[in-house]
């Protein structure tokens, strides 16, 4: 049997079935669409057997439709792995939807091992077949559409420089340590600097406003010169450890992936120590794009949007576009921390792209406001363009149409888009991402939008009406 195939299903679960036990109506309406469009599986099996040499062989691991309901199920209820797990071995309810039914339920380890293997482009695929279904049975037209940014968190501490090279000092601390574990004479030569290093950062952490105008340069010299010495004595390990002979394979694999983590942990140190020195020894002002905020999460990016309560933020911008109905029909994980003026051509031909027409209504915040925005929309087709001028004089046509009902409604309608952030953000675990990097960031956004569109699919297939039968002549 292919390690992947569907368990084969039981007499215990067809009993259990004929007990009538019932799954939650969401749940249900879900589960049935899932089951009517079982092509949606397809893309997960793929990324499941990317890289096996033979996937027909094995042992028997977590089927595509068993990790596509186990990623959905995750992200509805917004758990970890291991709660994931424990809830599912528990209720038979969930061991339907997940696929599971009376067969044993894997460790939270191995549904972690199965999410990884997903890509943000398979996410981003089930999420445009979704949609398709969606426009398929007349649940969506994509008439209406409302916009917005955002930005998702990733799982770091404010960075400031003396953190990050603390932590430089003890990541490459405990790689060295277990290289030295692993290597059968050990490592001799590496010298422990993280009391040393951990005494000097919080020094510097206690410092007042005042104190550092005369106290943290030379602090930050001897930190500096703490972390060149670590790094360097980390790459004097790495060339004595480069051929070893006598090694298994297994610890041969380990020992190799300690040394590619030791090489890029140093590399991260020598650009933490170059911002460093040249921000605080030198006051340079250095660009926010050539900084690195986390040497855990280097691809973390600095945001600024003006916010009062929050004027910096950790993370990555993400795009949004709602439709009328609540399904995310576009989402993108941005680079950097581009304006929002930059995001309307692309979505619109996104948008096309999926409806094969323009929406009627466009709308955002005064953030994606430009006139050549605005022409772009009218070139584009769209009747009505609700976008708030930001700046500037306004014209009395302008003032007369910004007051106008149909722009106000227009106004009305964008706000539905900032609840639909804080469903994302409270509700489907989108607020920080907790995975580890950027590949595995973009599918936690993707899996929380398409836990979104399926329960809004199956709450507009639960309220929509029967068809009615015609009276015979």
């Amino acid at each position: 049997m292919s390690r992947l195939a569907d368990p084969q299903f039981s007499f215990a679960d067809l009993e259990l079935r004929h007990q009538g036990v019932h799954l939650d109506p969401s749940l249900q309406a879900i589960l049935g669409f899932l089951d009517d469009h079982a092509a949606l599986v397809e893309q997960v099996r793929q990324d499941l057997v990317r890289g096996l040499k033979n996937p027909n062989t094995g042992r028997t691991g977590i089927t595509p439709s068993q990790t596509l309901r186990s990623l959905i199920l995750m992200r509805i209820k917004n758990w970890d792995y291991r709660e994931l797990r424990e809830r599912i071995s528990d209720g038979y309810t969930l061991r339907i939807f997940t696929d599971f039914d009376t067969h044993r339920v894997p460790q939270h380890d191995a549904f972690n091992r199965a999410f990884n293997r997903l890509t943000p482009a398979t996410l981003q695929a089930v999420n445009g077949a979704v949609i398709q279904v969606a426009v398929h049975l007349g649940l969506e037209d994509g008439k209406r559409l409302r916009v917005d940014t955002t930005v998702v968190e990733t799982d770091v501490h404010y960075p400031t420089d003396a953190t990050l090279l603390w932590d430089t000092v003890r990541s490459v601390t405990r790689l060295v340590e277990q290289l030295h574990h692993r290597l059968p004479g050990g490592v001799p030569g590496f010298t422990h600097r993280t009391r040393s290093a951990r005494r000097r950062m919080l020094e510097l952490e206690r410092m007042t406003a005042q104190q550092r105008h005369t106290q943290q340069k030379p602090k930050y010299r001897e930190l500096l010169r703490i972390t060149g010495q670590v790094l360097e004595s980390a790459r004097h390990i790495l060339q004595k450890t480069a051929q070893l002979k006598g090694i298994d394979v297994r610890d041969g694999l380990v020992i190799e992936h300690l040394r590619r983590q030791i090489t890029a942990y140093c590399d991260l140190g020598d650009r933490v120590r170059e911002q460093t020195r040249r921000r605080v020894l030198e006051g340079e002002q250095v660009p926010a794009e050539e900084k690195v905020y986390s040497v855990f999460e280097p691809h973390t990016d600095l945001i600024k949007r003006g916010k009062v309560r929050t004027p910096v933020e950790f993370g990555h911008k993400v795009f949004l576009a709602e439709s009328a109905q609540g399904l995310i029909t576009d989402y993108q994980v941005l680079e950097g921390n581009p304006a929002d003026t930059t995001q309307v051509q692309g979505s619109l031909e996104r948008h096309q792209q999926r409806f094969h027409c323009a929406p009627e209504l466009y709308t955002c915040d005064r953030g994606f406001y430009s006139a050549a925005n605005e022409e772009d929309c009218q070139k584009a087709g769209v009747k009505q363009v609700c976008i708030p001028q930001r700046g500037g004089h306004k014209s009395a046509d302008r003032e007369s149409f910004e007051r106008s009902p149909a722009f106000k409604k227009g106004q009305r309608f964008r706000a539905g888009i900032e609840g639909r952030i804080s469903v994302l953000f409270r509700g489907r675990g989108m607020k920080r991402c907790r995975a580890e990097g950027p590949q595995r960031f973009a599918v936690l956004v993707g899996a929380a939008v398409l836990a979104n569109n399926l329960l809004r699919i199956a709450e507009l297939l639960r309220s929509r009406k029967p068809a009615q039968r015609k009276k015979a002549a």
